[in-house]
C-alpha cells in the first residue's frame, strides 16, 4: 500500500496524520492530542490532501477559478459570491478518485462497522494555526450513515473550502486560495450524553487563570449552531466562580466541572498555548475532538517573576497603537526606561508597584485617569478588587506616571520657552555634528550614553514645568469660569493659534508650500499623475518646479524627521518618503485660497483674544470680588498663552534625535549587507538594539530569528492591544459610566468644545484621507503625522485619546470639535455617514 505519506487514507495514529501538510490542521491536532497521557480522541481516519490533489488535479477549471480569487479583495462580496460559488459545484461534480473510495472502505471498516454513524469534519492545511483558527470556515457532518454517505460527504468537505466566509477569511487574513488544501477527517461518532466546549482562558476578557466551559445535552452541534442556550461554568484553581443552567437543571456536576477543568489544563500544558477544545461525555468518560490555540488572546507581558502586575498601554497614550518591529521597541525601551514591557509587538508600562503604594495609587490613578477616563476607570477596578496587595512605600523613588515632578510654577516668561527651545536645537546641531565622526561599534555605545542626555534634557524641571504649568492653567481656567460664569471649556478657545506650537505650526506651513505649488499647473499635473519619492529631483525640469521644490525642501529642513508613528525609528520619515505628503499638499490646492496659513493663525489669535477680554470684562462686572478673579483670570490666560505651545516640543526634540540615529544605524546595515551577514537593509529593524550592536561587532546574525520576528510582527497587526491588561492576561475596558448622552449616542472624552454637523471619513491611513472642507475626520488615533490633515476637517472623533494628546491639543489651537476615546468608532460610523460631534459634551450621533 505504500508509505504512509503515499496514501490516500491513514489512521489518526500514524506518524503521517501529525504532519499538517498531510493530515490538516484539525487532523494534525488529532492525532497529536491522541498520543498525550490522559486524553482520549475517538477513533478515526484522516483522507488525505493527497487524495484532495488527486481529485482536483484532473480539473483545470478549479485551478483558473482559483486564479480569479486571488485577484479579489474581501470586501468584493458579490464577486465572492459568484466565484466561490462556482468552485463549490466545480468540486461537487468531480469523481471521487476509485484509489480514495477503496481505501476509505477498508479503512472504516478497521474502525469495526463501515456502517455504523461518523463525523465526517473537514481539516484544510490553514486550520487551527496560532495566528489565524478559521473556526467554523468549513463544513463539518455529523451523523453519516455507510461508507457510501461518507465518501460523499468527504466530497462535501473538499468543496467547503470554497464557502464564501471561508474564502473571504483567506483574503483578510492574507492566505493564498491555491496554497490551501483539504483534508478529511473520518472518526466514529460518539453517542454523547453531554458535549460542549471549553476555553483555558476566559474568552471574553482574556484571563489565563479563568477556564470557561459551555455544555449542552446530547451532541455538540446544537452549540455550535446556536440553536440552544448552553449551560455555562466558569472556573479557577479548585474555585468555581459562577454557573448557569439553561434550563433549571445543570447538565454537569461539579466534580464532571472540575474534571473537565483539568483536563483542559492539562492539553494547554502539553501544547504550550491557551487553547480552546471541543469535547463530548459517554458513559461518564470524556473525549476530546478537537484542540486549537485561541487566537484571539491579546499576549502579557513577561515580568520575569511570578508577582502581580498590571500593565498600562503606552500606546494609548502615545497615540500608536499599531505594531513596532524590535529595534523601535528597544529604543524606545532605552528612552523610557526599565519599566517598559513588551507584548504584541506594542509597549506596556508596569503600574503595579504604583497601585500597590497608597499613596501613589492616587496619583497615577488620577494622572492616567485625566488624560484617558478608561484607562482610570480599569485601574479603579483592579484596585477596588485588591487584584494588587496594599505595599505602602511601594513606589518609592520612582518617577510620578506623567513624568512630572510637583514643583512651584514658573514664571510666565516666553524667554523661557524660548530658552528651552533654542537649548534643544542646539542639542539637536551638536549631535547631528558628532556622530558624524562614530562608526562601528562604537557608535551604539554613542547612542546610548546620548540617550540618557536626551533623557535629562526632555526631563528637565524647568521643561516639564513649564508644560504643566500651560495645563493647569487650562484646567484652572475651566472649572472657575464655568463656576463663576457658567461657561464650560473656555480654554478651548483661549489655546487657538498660541505661539510655538511646533505640530499645529507644521500643519499650516503645508498650507505655505501649497501656495508656492499654486501657480504652476503644469507640476500640479506632474504630482497628480502620481509620483515616487524621486518626484523633487524631476521637478526642476518644470517649469515653476524649482520654486516647489525649494518649498518643499524646507518643509522638510523643518519637519522631515516626522512621521506616521514616528515614536518607532524605524518607520520612514518623511525626509526619507516625501512622496507621502503629495496627496495632502494636493488637497490643500483644490480646498482652499493662497493666503490660508496665514489667515487661518491670524483669525484664531483674533478669537482668542476676543474670548479673554469678553471673559475678564463679564468676570469685572462680578459683584463678588469681580476685581480679583478677573486678575486671577488673567494671569492663567497669559499662562495658557505663553506654555500650552511648548506642550508639543520635547516630543520633536525626542523624534528629531531619533531621526539622526536611524541614519547611522542604517549606514551600519549598509555595511552588514555588503559584507553578506544581512540580507537586506530593513533586516535590522527586526533585531533588537543590542543585537544590531553584536552583529556589528561581528559576532553574527541569526536569519531565522529575524525570519520568525518578521512573521510575528505580521500576525500582531491583526491584534487590537488593549488600554490595560494584567500579568493574568485579563483585559480591562474600564467605562465612561455616562447616562447624559442621548439613546444611540456614541459616547468619548469630551477634549475639544463646540458641536459640528458634517460628512464622517471614515480613514485608516493618512495616506488614504481625502477629506473636504466641512468633513469629519474619524480615524483609531492620529499622531503629529496626522496635522497637515486637521486643515481641512470641521471636526475629529477617533478611538484613542485622551485631553492632552496630540490630536487634543491640536484640535484646540485649530478650534475643532474633537471626541476622542470611542471605542470601536471606525467600526460603527460608517464613511459618508452624516454624523454631529458634540465636542463639550462628549458624544457623536450618527444622523444618517
Amino acid at each position: 500500500m505504500g508509505t504512509d505519506e503515499q496514501q490516500m487514507v491513514v489512521g489518526l495514529a500514524a506518524e503521517a496524520a501529525r504532519d499538517v501538510a498531510v493530515a490538516g490542521g484539525k487532523g494534525a491536532s488529532l492525532a497529536v492530542l491522541g498520543r498525550l497521557d490522559g486524553v482520549t480522541v475517538p477513533a478515526g481516519v484522516v483522507v488525505t490532501t493527497r487524495a484532495f490533489r488527486t481529485a482536483v488535479g484532473g480539473a483545470p477549471e478549479i485551478g483558473a477559478l482559483n486564479a480569479r480569487l486571488e485577484r479579489l479583495w474581501a470586501d468584493e462580496r458579490e464577486a465572492i459570491g459568484r466565484v466561490s460559488a462556482e468552485l463549490r459545484a466545480a468540486v461537487l461534480s468531480l469523481a471521487v478518485p476509485t484509489a480514495v473510495g477503496e481505501e476509505l472502505r477498508a479503512a472504516l471498516t478497521s474502525l469495526g462497522d463501515a456502517d455504523a454513524e461518523y463525523a465526517v469534519r473537514s481539516s484544510a492545511t490553514t486550520e487551527d494555526a496560532a495566528d489565524a483558527s478559521f473556526a467554523g470556515q468549513h463544513e463539518s457532518f455529523l451523523g453519516v450513515v455507510g461508507a457510501e454517505a461518507v465518501i460523499d460527504h468527504v466530497r462535501r468537505c473538499w468543496a467547503s473550502l470554497f464557502t464564501e466566509q471561508a474564502v473571504t477569511y483567506r483574503l483578510r487574513n492574507g492566505v493564498a486560495h491555491e496554497g490551501v488544501e483539504m483534508a478529511v477527517v473520518v472518526q466514529r461518532l460518539v453517542p454523547a450524553d453531554a458535549a460542549g466546549v471549553l476555553f483555558t482562558a476566559d474568552p471574553v476578557n482574556g484571563n489565563r487563570s479563568v477556564v470557561a466551559i459551555e455544555a449542552v445535552r446530547g451532541l455538540g452541534e446544537a452549540l455550535v449552531s446556536g440553536t440552544v442556550i448552553p449551560d455555562g461554568y466558569r472556573v479557577r484553581g479548585d474555585e468555581m466562580l459562577s454557573r448557569s443552567a439553561a434550563d433549571g437543571a445543570a447538565v454537569l456536576t461539579d466534580g464532571q466541572v472540575h474534571e473537565l477543568a483539568a483536563l483542559g489544563r492539562h492539553i494547554e500544558a502539553q501544547l504550550g498555548s491557551p487553547q480552546d477544545i471541543e469535547w463530548c461525555l459517554a458513559a461518564g468518560e470524556l473525549a476530546v475532538v478537537q484542540s486549537r490555540p485561541i487566537t484571539t488572546l491579546f499576549p502579557i507581558p513577561d515580568p520575569g517573576d511570578d508577582d502581580r502586575h498590571v500593565y498600562v498601554s503606552v500606546g494609548h497614550q502615545q497615540m500608536m497603537t499599531d505594531p513596532i518591529k524590535p529595534l523601535g521597541i528597544s529604543v524606545f525601551q532605552l528612552t523610557a526606561g526599565p519599566q517598559m514591557h513588551e507584548a504584541g509587538s506594542r509597549l506596556f508600562v508596569d503600574v503595579g508597584a504604583r497601585l500597590a503604594d497608597p499613596v501613589a495609587r492616587v496619583a497615577v490613578i488620577d494622572a492616567l485617569g485625566t488624560s484617558d477616563p478608561l484607562i482610570g476607570g480599569a485601574l479603579r477596578e483592579i484596585v477596588d478588587r485588591e487584584f494588587i496587595a496594599e505595599q505602602p512605600g511601594a513606589a518609592a523613588g520612582m518617577r510620578p506616571p506623567t513624568g512630572i515632578p510637583p514643583a512651584e510654577p514658573l514664571p510666565t516668561s516666553m524667554a523661557l520657552v524660548d530658552e528651552l527651545v533654542a537649548n534643544t536645537e542646539a542639542a539637536i546641531a551638536a549631535l547631528r555634528a558628532d556622530i558624524a565622526e562614530v562608526s562601528g561599534p562604537a557608535l551604539f555605545d554613542f547612542i546610548a550614553d546620548h540617550i540618557q542626555r536626551m533623557k535629562g534634557d526632555t526631563f528637565d524641571p524647568r521643561s516639564l514645568q513649564a508644560i504643566m504649568s500651560g495645563m493647569e492653567a487650562a484646567w484652572w481656567l475651566n472649572a472657575h469660569v464655568a463656576e463663576w460664569l457658567g461657561e464650560r471649556n473656555v480654554a478651548d478657545t483661549l489655546a487657538q493659534s498660541v505661539p510655538g506650537n511646533v505640530t499645529s505650526e507644521m500643519g499650516l506651513a503645508l498650507l505655505d508650500v501649497a501656495d508656492a505649488l499654486r501657480p504652476h499647473p503644469e507640476v500640479i499635473a506632474f504630482l497628480e499623475a502620481g509620483v515616487d519619492d524621486t518626484f523633487l529631483t524631476e521637478l526642476p525640469s518644470l517649469p515653476g518646479g524649482a520654486e516647489v521644490v525649494a518649498a518643499i525642501d524646507g518643509f522638510l529642513g523643518r519637519y522631515g524627521v516626522r512621521c506616521v508613528g514616528e515614536i518607532d525609528i524605524t518607520r520612514p520619515r518623511w525626509h526619507e518618503h516625501p512622496a507621502a505628503l503629495v496627496p495632502v499638499i494636493l488637497g490643500n490646492v483644490r480646498n482652499f485660497a493662497a493666503g490660508e496659513g496665514t489667515r487661518r493663525f491670524e483669525e484664531g489669535r483674533i478669537e482668542a483674544e476676543a474670548k479673554a477680554d469678553e471673559i475678564l470684562a463679564r468676570l469685572r462686572a462680578l459683584p463678588d470680588d469681580g476685581e480679583a478673579k478677573a486678575a486671577e483670570a488673567a494671569e492663567m490666560i497669559k499662562r495658557v498663552r505663553t506654555f500650552t505651545g511648548y506642550r508639543e516640543f520635547p516630543k520633536f526634540g525626542i523624534v528629531s534625535r531619533y531621526a539622526i540615529y536611524k541614519q547611522a544605524l542604517l549606514a551600519e546595515a549598509d555595511r552588514l549587507v555588503a559584507a553578506g551577514v544581512l540580507s537586506e537593509r530593513d533586516d535590522c529593524f527586526f533585531l533588537r538594539f543590542d543585537e544590531l550592536h553584536a552583529a556589528v561587532r561581528g559576532e553574527g546574525v541569526d536569519r531565522a530569528l529575524i525570519a520568525g520576528r518578521k512573521a510575528a510582527f505580521d500576525a500582531s497587526r491583526s491584534l487590537t492591544p488593549p488600554r490595560v491588561i494584567t500579568s493574568e492576561g485579563e483585559v480591562l475596558t474600564g467605562s465612561y459610566g455616562r447616562a447624559d448622552a442621548p439613546e444611540g449616542a456614541l459616547v468619548g472624552l469630551a477634549v475639544s468644545s463646540g458641536t459640528i454637523e458634517g460628512r464622517a471619513r471614515v480613514v485608516h491611513d493618512i495616506a488614504d484621507a481625502d477629506v473636504e472642507p466641512g468633513d469629519i475626520l474619524v480615524t483609531a488615533f492620529t499622531d503629529p503625522s496626522w496635522t497637515p490633515v486637521f486643515v481641512t476637517i470641521a471636526g475629529l472623533v477617533t478611538e484613542v485619546g485622551g485631553l492632552m494628546t496630540h490630536g487634543a491639543v491640536v484640535a484646540r489651537e485649530y478650534g475643532l470639535p474633537a471626541v476622542v476615546g470611542v471605542e470601536r468608532a471606525t467600526q460603527l460610523i460608517e464613511d459618508g455617514q452624516r454624523i454631529r460631534v458634540h465636542g463639550t459634551d462628549g458624544f457623536v450621533e450618527v444622523l444618517a
